[in-house]
């Protein structure tokens, strides 16, 4: 059951690593897309600022 779990966790990361990848011309942000596609899920918690970004990378 929790390498279940494990699994969807990761599967989860990496699909909002992608979404954000290939939506990051539609955010505000210029450069350090591999840095913010990385650390998506700490920058979520962190800034409103980012996760208005990362909504309008993921509405492509």
């Amino acid at each position: 059951m929790g390498s279940l779990i494990t699994f969807g966790l990761i599967v989860v990361y990496f699909g909002g690593v992608w979404k954000f990848w290939n939506g990051f011309n539609r955010t505000n942000f210029s450069q350090n897309r591999l840095f913010l596609s990385l650390l998506w899920p700490a920058l979520m918690v962190a800034s409103k600022s980012y996760r208005q970004n990362f909504r309008k990378a993921l509405k492509g």
